[in-house]
């Protein structure tokens, strides 16, 4: 039996308008849209965590998952606060939680970590090179990862500081936190600074969307380059198999295969499943 998740927004209503201009989907639907390919008949419920007092009723949910957003949360604004007192409900329920990105900062900030803008620039694309720590050799949610692998990402902050109760899973050389699983209340939160969600194709539309901060950190010369690469992106998503455009960008299936991009998403559905992460 499929379990039911609630998939959490943290974009304004602006910002989803926006994402949907460039990359045709919210990032809340997109994460719904990648749910449902990997789990047929998988059932979901939607809120945002910036527009609700109050979570929904979770007596019918086995878990949420928490999509990206441009929220930054070392910020003191009215999102990043309402974004912190919904996380906190959902540890005090005690109802498994995974989040990308935004989310897993989110879950940082509401269990007493800190979060800040990423040295030397945002990551863009991709998260190369993302390396298990010791922790994260023999942890549930990175089952089948290799020790190291690519994964797509675009974020301009990172987790700075854990929380007490919280392990760092996995990082790279310029972001120390990429993976994490957080224990708070009675609460077990997994997340992924990276974006197993997302498709090679919004990878592309996000890349064009941001080709001045692009070329302003030196990733590319022109708006030629970023369309260049875009294309070679759209390319392989429609054939992942093609081994020549994943040379030409140094990628390979960990990233260019739904299966095996989508995998700490498949744990975590696994997890829930069995029941792992309930409070006891």
């Amino acid at each position: 039996m499929s379990p039911i998740i609630i998939v959490v927004s943290s974009e304004t209503p602006a910002q989803q308008n926006e994402r949907r201009s460039y990359a045709g989907l919210a990032s809340h639907e997109s994460y719904a849209a990648a749910l449902r390919r990997l789990r047929p008949g998988i059932e979901l419920d939607a809120v945002s965590c910036l527009e609700t007092g109050s979570l929904p009723d979770l007596a019918r949910h086995d878990g949420i998952v928490f999509a990206g957003s441009p929220i930054q949360m070392h910020e003191d604004s009215a999102e990043a606060r309402a974004a912190v007192r919904f996380m906190a409900q959902v540890f005090q329920a005690g109802v498994p939680a995974f989040g990308s990105c935004a989310g897993l900062q989110i879950a940082a900030v509401a269990a007493g970590g800190a979060t800040g803008p990423r040295q030397p620039g945002a990551e863009v694309a991709f998260a190369r090179d993302i390396t298990r720590t010791e922790a994260g050799t023999r942890h549930p949610m990175l089952d089948g990862r290799p020790a190291t692998w690519t994964a797509p990402a675009m974020h301009s902050s990172v987790v700075t500081r854990l929380p007490a109760g919280a392990s760092s899973l996995a990082a790279n050389p310029d972001t120390p936190i990429e993976a994490a699983e957080i224990r708070h209340g009675r609460g077990t939160f997994w997340g992924v600074q990276y974006h197993p969600e997302l498709s090679l194709t919004e990878i592309a539309a996000s890349t064009v969307h941001q080709s001045d901060d692009v070329i302003d950190q030196g990733l590319a010369r022109d708006r030629r380059d970023v369309e260049a690469m875009a294309a070679r992106l759209r390319d392989l998503d429609a054939a992942p198999t093609r081994v020549d455009i994943a040379w030409q960008l140094g990628l390979n299936a960990e990233i260019a295969l739904f299966d095996r991009r989508m995998r700490e998403i498949a744990n975590f559905l696994n997890a829930v499943q069995a029941g792992a992460l309930r409070p006891l």
